[in-house]
């Protein structure tokens, strides 16, 4: 049976922020320097050179051990956590969170059930807490959209700018029905239909879409 491993993980979001704090309580659990993988680079998508090559082949295995100081270490917001909580669950890694002490103890190799239980707590809580914090962004962004000024129309718009909310609404450009009717036909291609009407992929399928709904 293969050594079960222990590898401590710091991140920063900038390079200009420094992980000695986060090195430092490392230290303070006996870790080497080369049980250490830091990242300095936002938590926003977890495209990390460091972060990434615990993925790797040569990576974190079944058993293994990853220490980090605090949750948010592993991303951003709490939905982005969980899922990375997930993934190594999956693997057979426990992960421990140094600020939340109750994952820290050490239940030994044969009591391995206690340590994947809490593990399952915190993925739950961090889906709840997820879940809230969507929900309370939602709440946010409707009521600021019903607290905007509207128009005769009743279209909100930003009283500072005069801005309307929103992404602008797809219009059908000239002729639009005479190069679908061809398209359809398979007389042009689709590439050649966006050139000629001067349109983006993605707009020029809203637009077919819209086209179809209506017809």
């Amino acid at each position: 049976m293969s050594e079960r491993r222990k590898i401590y993980y710091a991140r920063t979001s900038t390079k200009d922020q420094n992980l000695s704090r986060q090195l430092e309580c490392f230290y303070a659990m006996g870790a080497s320097d080369d049980e250490i993988v830091t990242d300095q680079k936002s938590g926003k998508d977890f495209e990390r050179e460091g972060y990434q090559s615990l993925k790797g082949q040569m990576g974190l295995r079944k058993g293994d051990t990853l220490i980090v100081k605090e949750l948010d270490r592993l991303g951003r917001n709490k939905a982005a956590v969980k899922e990375e909580l997930e993934y190594w669950k999956k693997k057979g890694v426990r992960v421990q969170i140094c600020d939340i002490p109750t994952t820290m103890q050490d239940f030994g190799e044969h009591q391995d059930w206690i340590a994947d239980m809490v593990n399952n707590i915190l993925i739950e809580v961090c889906a709840t807490i997820a879940e809230q914090e969507r929900l309370k962004t939602e709440k946010r962004r409707i009521e600021g959209m019903n607290a905007m000024p509207k128009d005769a129309k009743g279209k909100a718009y930003s009283s500072r700018t005069g801005r309307y909310t929103g992404r602008p609404k797809a219009i059908y450009p000239d002729s639009w029905s005479d190069y679908y009717a061809r398209w359809k036909a398979g007389e042009i291609t689709a590439k050649s239909m966006m050139d000629a009407l001067k349109l983006k992929r993605t707009t020029f399928y809203k637009l077919v879409k819209m086209y179809e709904e209506k017809s």
